[in-house]
């Protein structure tokens, strides 16, 4: 985290064939704000996510202390969201460095905040299935 140069590296938005890919420094008003987003995710932002949470929060921020109780937590897992992480490589030994993973919201929501610490987990990318996205009604 310290040799992080420009904030603006982790915005970003890409897509391929199944899946939508956004950089979790980005926050939910920048996602409505951004012309490349997907006009049906900014809808389910603004009808259900902005109830929820405050549009100044950071995807990071939101995902990292999501609750399974939340009705975010159900329309992430309608969405078949994944994230990919960085955690540490060995939690017992920190000098190892890091490596990624990739987490389904339900896994992620598993671990309570102390595991989550423990493991050294930094979010850096929500991942939304394209299919997902075009079968959710809203």
């Amino acid at each position: 985290m310290q040799n992080i140069v420009n904030e603006d590296d982790f915005k970003y938005y890409m897509q391929d064939i199944e899946r939508y890919y956004f950089g979790a420094r980005y926050n939910y008003n920048e996602l409505l704000n951004n012309e490349m987003v997907p006009f049906k995710f900014k809808t389910i932002i603004s009808k259900y996510i902005k109830d929820e949470v405050d549009l100044d929060t950071s995807l990071e921020s939101h995902l990292y202390y999501i609750e399974k109780d939340s009705f975010d937590y159900k329309l992430y897992r309608q969405l078949r969201l994944r994230i990919r992480t960085s955690q540490y490589k060995d939690p017992l030994n920190h000098e190892k460095g890091f490596k990624e993973k990739v987490y389904t919201i339900e896994q992620l929501v598993k671990m309570n905040k102390d595991e989550k610490e423990e493991k050294g987990i930094i979010i850096r990318e929500l991942i939304i299935s394209k299919l997902a996205l075009f079968g959710f009604s809203v």
